[in-house]
């Protein structure tokens, strides 16, 4: 007796459980102002964890919820690994400190202030001295699409050249927005990686991956010659991997694991 398999039938509840549901907007700005802090604390001691600090170096803003020209930044010498949503400090375009007492990085006011006056859209903004990135960026070149995760960054990435020093004029603060474009990440030459992303979550998560890429692109040029993806799968798998909601999805469960393992970080 030949048996035929009737068609599968999916309702609503189990197509709903092989999505990721989107977060639901905050209910009001407290709630989010709340929701970005914790998430870029929780970047900090992420980045800690993946050896990103660098003594002085290194910082990561998000955009205030209700006074968009005012951002969240960390504070100068204090450890990635010792970050707590209670030392972020609030901090203008002009470079006052509005909530908060201890100084914070110039460069990184310099480099924020411009980014966030510039990109609207920009929630978030990350930049650390990792060494895979500052690596790469001595080569002075982009990115190539050598593995599906360095196409999340396919034509959506420039160099920023040549290095001049440490960012601390307004001008240099604005021309490296203007490079920077509409796209999501820079390579700093001989500096350094920044990424950006109307989320906490989808600047952090480049920022991560990003690092990974150039990591993995050193690896594969000290082994010997590198076969690039073609142009055109390499742009239909960036709009597969390289959305912003992809990189707040991807986030997602670095969350829920530096929160199981650092629960302080909330404080």
């Amino acid at each position: 007796m030949n048996v035929i398999a009737a068609p599968l039938r999916h309702n609503d509840q189990q197509a709903r459980a092989r999505k990721l549901e989107p977060r639901r907007p905050a209910a009001s700005f407290a709630e989010e102002r709340l929701h970005r802090k914790q998430r870029l604390a929780a970047t900090f001691r992420l980045f800690a964890r993946y050896g990103f600090d660098q003594g002085l170096a290194g910082h990561v803003t998000a955009r205030d919820p209700e006074f968009p020209d005012q951002y969240w930044i960390n504070p100068l010498a204090v450890h990635f690994s010792q970050i707590k949503v209670s030392d972020l400090q609030l901090v203008d375009h002009d470079g006052a400190i509005l909530i908060g007492d201890r100084p914070i990085n110039t460069a990184g006011f310099t480099i924020h202030s411009a980014l966030h006056r510039a990109r609207p859209d920009v929630i978030a903004a990350a930049h650390t001295h990792s060494t895979y990135g500052k690596a790469f960026s001595a080569l002075g070149t982009e990115l190539l699409p050598i593995t599906q995760d360095s196409c999340a960054f396919y034509e959506d990435h420039v160099v920023f050249d040549p290095f001049s020093g440490v960012v601390l004029e307004d001008s240099e603060g604005e021309r490296l927005a203007q490079t920077l474009g509409d796209r999501k990440a820079l390579i700093l030459q001989n500096h350094g990686l920044l990424t950006v992303g109307p989320t906490v979550e989808a600047a952090a998560w480049w920022f991560i991956t990003m690092d990974n890429a150039a990591q993995t692109q050193l690896l594969a040029q000290a082994a010997g010659p590198l076969k690039p993806i073609a142009p055109d799968i390499a742009k239909l798998t960036a709009s597969q991997v390289g959305t912003h909601q992809g990189g707040y999805y991807s986030f997602q469960p670095l969350w829920d694991w530096i929160v199981a393992q650092e629960p302080d970080l909330l404080d």
